[in-house]
């Protein structure tokens, strides 16, 4: 007695459970190979643009000309927004500044909108990164699900037979594994994927992090200055 255990044979006779339980494996493996991609692709970009603008600023270009070329931008993301919010912050609280206390007022503020600014980017950074939690974490478990269906219909079936052979149950069980391994085909790329672009978001946040602390420090010198050579001046 032959048996005829191709994939697609065993999908086409699994039981309707199974073969939803499939088809939603191998839509959860399709849709976060599409987030993976996109992702790949926005951090590559995003790290090739920090790298690109920190080179122009600590290049000692003017921080006014800097800030003008942003702002005629149409999409400012990364460091570049981070460091427009941060200047724009800075310009408005300057001409407001005329002792120390309010040039501390006005670096504090600075500071802040940075901090959302990162906040912000971060946040972007990070959309549809728990997609590829969720279907790493549970598509084992739905395959799973899957399999013990399966394997309870294959069972079921031989209820009525008087000798059951390992022939009459292993196509059962056949198209039951399938979705355990399809559930694992979903979820291995991932978790891998997710613990990788986690990590390299975690990297850029602290560069953002640290870009916004250098540059509250210099704006805040310049403040200073300005505080200072005011108070200076001749009545």
């Amino acid at each position: 007695m032959s048996v005829d255990l191709s994939l697609y044979r065993l999908i086409l006779e699994a039981s309707l459970i199974v073969q939803v339980v499939m088809l939603i494996l191998v839509l959860a493996s399709v849709f976060s190979w599409m987030v993976i991609a996109l992702k790949w692709r926005v951090l590559r970009e995003a790290r090739r643009a920090a790298d690109g603008f920190e080179e122009r600023f600590w290049s000692g270009a003017d921080l006014s000309r800097l800030y003008e070329g942003l702002r005629r931008k149409d999409d400012v993301a990364g460091l570049e927004h981070v460091f427009a919010v941060g200047f724009k912050e800075f310009l408005r609280g300057r001409r407001l500044a005329r002792d120390a206390s309010s040039g501390a007022l006005v670096a504090a503020s600075t500071q802040r909108s940075m901090r959302v600014a990162v906040s912000r980017e971060v946040d972007s950074l990070e959309t549809y990164l728990t997609f590829l939690a969720t279907v790493g974490s549970t598509s084992p478990y739905i395959g799973l699900f899957g399999t013990v269906w399966g394997i309870m219909h294959a069972f079921i079936g031989l209820s009525g037979v008087q000798q059951a052979t390992l022939a009459m149950v292993a196509p059962g069980i056949a198209e039951a594994l399938i979705a355990t391994a399809l559930g694992l085909f979903a979820a291995i790329p991932a978790v891998i994927a997710y613990n990788s672009y986690s990590a390299e978001i975690d990297r850029l946040m602290a560069r953002y992090e640290n870009f916004s602390e250098e540059l509250s420090a210099l704006l805040q010198r310049q403040l200073g200055s300005a505080v200072q050579e005011q108070g200076e001046a001749p009545a």
